[in-house]
């Protein structure tokens, strides 16, 4: 079963910087295009970042510039490195696979940008 645990948030000040793990197990992980998305209170989830299996990487324009996103294919892990963190950052970050046509999270890691 595919299992997606994400970790690194927490609270920080705006212009600061924060990284995410995402652990993957369960699944062939180098194989697989990943994604971060994230969720404001009451606002939907959105799409931060995705990372291809080729390396190949994606953003929404509001993080181009300031986060990255990256994969480690021998420990099966996904990260988001956030720079110059904004208020308007905070939201439940969580990690995502489609795996044979089937949506996999985690449950998320909460982070909070306020002075």
């Amino acid at each position: 079963q595919v299992r997606l645990v994400e970790s690194g948030g927490g609270l920080v000040q705006p212009g600061g910087s924060l990284r995410l793990s995402c652990a993957a197990s369960g699944m062939n992980f180098k194989l697989f295009p990943m994604d971060w998305f994230r969720q404001a209170p009451g606002k939907q989830r959105d799409l931060v970042a995705r990372i291809e299996s080729s390396g190949s990487t994606n953003y929404t324009d509001s993080v181009k510039d300031r986060f990255t996103i990256s994969r480690d294919n021998v420990r099966n892990i996904l990260y988001l490195q956030m720079n110059k963190l904004k208020p308007e950052d905070t939201a439940l970050y969580s990690c995502h696979v489609k795996y044979r046509q089937r949506d996999f999270w985690g449950r998320g890691t909460q982070v909070t940008v306020s002075s």
